[in-house]
């Protein structure tokens, strides 16, 4: 019989330092009948944060090319205040990589939780929807 191996992440006591790209209510027409929020709207809560990141740093247009190393860790429920905070994991020339974590607070109540995080890849475009360079850093 083999052993079972912890997986079990620490408890995190806050959420991270920092503004968060976004920051929104879980609703009941985002669940599953048992209260649980859809693996797919959480991942489209982090392609918009992760695209105002982008954004921001590109000043101007991006669009998502890759969604890449998606984990949940824990669900996300009716109720809970879910924030998505993004850090810049790689940057090439016309492309920038973002780390997104999705943290919750949960409903009527100070437990907060990592649920969820994705590194999310883009490229910033004209107007004629073209690959161009990110500004300078």
């Amino acid at each position: 019989m083999s052993t079972p191996i912890a997986t079990s992440i620490p408890a995190p006591t806050s959420m991270p330092d920092g503004n968060p790209s976004l920051r929104t209510i879980a609703m009941p027409a985002d669940a599953n009948p048992d209260g649980d929020i859809f693996g797919g709207w959480i991942m489209s809560q982090m392609d918009i944060s992760s695209g105002v990141f982008a954004a921001h740093v590109a000043k101007g247009r991006v669009v998502t090319v890759a969604v890449d190393a998606m984990t949940f860790h824990k669900p996300v429920y009716v109720g809970d205040d879910v924030s998505c905070y993004c850090s810049a994991a790689k940057r090439g020339n016309t492309s920038i990589t973002v780390h997104v974590e999705a943290w919750v607070r949960r409903h009527h109540s100070d437990t907060v939780d990592k649920v969820t995080e994705g590194m999310f890849t883009f490229v910033a475009v004209d107007s004629d929807g073209k690959p161009k360079p990110l500004p300078s850093v």
